[in-house]
């Protein structure tokens, strides 16, 4: 692989401040709490060059919530291939994915509701969507062990993906602990694969 030239190498630079800034932000205080303008303060650099990088607020939550999400994914896909039993390896992935959205409610909400509503031609929403994908095919890679559904695996994943976001999403659950929201999709995942 090449050397990175420099302008590059600040391009990134300034990527991993805007994330982190806006990461730090959006834990203390919730996305509708935080304006660009202090996200740009605390990243030092101006708001004109903020918006080269993301182009609203939603945006913003997308870049920093996308890769929290990438890390669950890994997390949970690893977890889920040390488990011999499918319902066990599917829940393996989903626990993890929940888990990241609710770090912070709201943000979580909001981060669902840019996935589905947002502009699917800005970049980070683009990661957003190829995440979900990701997720459907890690689940569908764990049905695929149980010869009984295996033929119908991504269809099942897309389900099982569906169950998973509108659990997170629903404003009954908003106070509700991670271990009941998991829980409460493992019993809707558990009557689809019928164990």
């Amino acid at each position: 692989m090449p050397p990175t030239g420099r302008r590059e190498r600040n391009k990134q630079e300034k990527l991993d401040r805007i994330t982190a800034a806006a990461r730090e932000l959006f834990a203390e205080r919730g996305v509708d709490e935080v304006t660009t303008q202090e996200i740009a303060e605390k990243a030092d650099i101006g708001a004109g060059t903020l918006f080269l990088y993301a182009k609203s607020k939603g945006e913003l939550l997308l870049l920093v919530q996308n890769s929290m999400y990438a890390e669950a994914l890994a997390v949970g896909t690893s977890a889920a291939a040390r488990s011999s039993d499918v319902l066990e390896a599917v829940m393996a992935i989903v626990r993890q994915v929940v888990q990241c959205n609710r770090k912070q409610v709201d943000n979580g909400r909001t981060y669902l509701r840019e996935i589905v509503f947002g502009d699917p031609e800005e970049p980070h929403h683009r990661d957003a969507l190829v995440l979900t994908v990701q997720t459907e095919e890690a689940i569908a890679e764990v049905l695929r062990r149980d010869a009984e559904i295996s033929a119908g695996a991504a269809t099942l994943a897309h389900i099982v993906s569906a169950i998973m976001f509108v659990s997170m999403a629903a404003t009954i659950n908003s106070a509700r602990p991670v271990d009941e929201v998991v829980r409460e999709i493992e019993d809707q995942v558990r009557v689809l694969l019928r164990r």
